[in-house]
């Protein structure tokens, strides 16, 4: 051994000053390609010594058995919990499952599309949030288009607007609504949302499910009302701490996914804020942990496992020509010691 790093496909990208998604394509060989993009991976390649892994590229021979899962952050409770779903039906039928994280960052998404593409996988499953951004939604079905009419199969939870293919969709806006509902009928009038980056379709659908339902009602959610931070834990602890410092009045806070109403509820118990006797908190999704908070959480629960077992099972399923189809999974109010009436 000559002590020399090894020289990643994320080495080459940066070196030839190109997307991931470009440089996959050009060692891949799968789609065309500009002759100059072309020529500059092809020798920034050849600079850096690149070389393919080929365990990688030997699971292109056995392909026809593997089905890739593409999720935002695997280890978000959420994404596992519906990759367990997946998993369960892709093992009923002898499948191998290939999961990546994209960290929601949408070059990343694509480049791992096409890097299925190149190892033919069976099926590709996207189970992250979409986004509203036009230059992946071209890039995304610039990969997925030929896919499918090659045969691959392609199935998504969550809303993908321009992508027409199989979707398994969680009623996002629905829920959040009734969640307002039944915070309104607690008595409620003063709210506050914890969202992460409106360019995620889930974000979108959460927030304006909620914020439609309030204001039906005749109360007002402002922009102030709304702190935007990333989709996290740590992300729920930030926009908390900002919204305690701005001086909110609101009497709850509705965190758009569970994940960051536990960061919420850390920030909550630092400023020695008691919920919900000072301020009631809510989340989305019903991911196992909350319930054993203190106090557990009022939540939108999701069948989370089903969205992935009926993601897989449309993949399976799906024969050629077939139109694409949408299954619609609803969630259900949970109300937990986190939320009481305002005092």
């Amino acid at each position: 051994m000559n002590g020399r790093p090894h020289v990643t496909l994320e080495d080459v990208a940066r070196s030839a000053k190109v997307s991931l998604a470009t440089a996959s394509r050009v060692l891949n060989g799968t789609t065309n390609v500009r002759s100059d993009l072309r020529e500059r991976v092809v020798s920034a390649a050849a600079d850096l010594a690149y070389t393919p892994n080929a365990h990688a590229q030997a699971l292109a021979g056995a392909s026809h058995r593997t089905v890739g899962v593409i999720c935002h952050d695997v280890s978000d409770p959420y994404f596992a919990a519906i990759a367990r779903g997946v998993m369960r039906v892709a093992g009923d039928n002898g499948l191998l499952v290939m999961l990546a994280s994209t960290f929601r960052d949408p070059q990343k998404e694509i480049a791992y599309v096409s890097m299925l593409r190149a190892q033919r996988a069976s099926a590709i499953l996207l189970i992250g949030s979409g986004f509203e951004n036009r230059t992946w939604e071209r890039a995304m079905a610039a990969e997925l288009d030929p896919y499918r009419r090659g045969g691959g199969q392609v199935a998504v939870v969550s809303r993908h607007r321009s992508l027409k293919v199989d979707t398994v969709q969680p009623e996002n806006r629905e829920g959040a609504a009734e969640l307002a509902l039944a915070l309104l009928e607690m008595g409620h009038r003063r709210f506050a949302v914890l969202c992460g980056p409106r360019a995620l379709t889930t974000v979108i659908d959460r927030l304006g499910g909620f914020r439609d339902a309030l204001a039906d009602a005749g109360v007002e959610l402002s922009e102030e009302d709304i702190v935007e931070a990333p989709f996290t834990r740590d992300g729920g602890y930030d926009a908390m701490k900002q919204l305690l410092a701005a001086g909110s009045k609101a009497t709850c806070v509705f965190a758009v996914t569970d994940v960051m109403a536990i960061g919420a509820l850390t920030a909550l118990r630092e400023a020695g804020v008691s919920v919900p006797d000072e301020l009631s908190l809510a989340g989305f999704d019903d991911i196992p942990v909350v319930r054993d908070m203190s106090p557990p959480l009022t939540t939108v629960a999701l069948p989370l496992e089903e969205l992935g077992e009926q993601a897989m099972k449309l993949a399976v399923e799906r024969g050629p020509g077939t139109r694409s189809r949408i299954k619609r999974l609803s969630g259900e109010v949970v109300l937990r010691a986190s939320t009481s009436p305002p005092r």
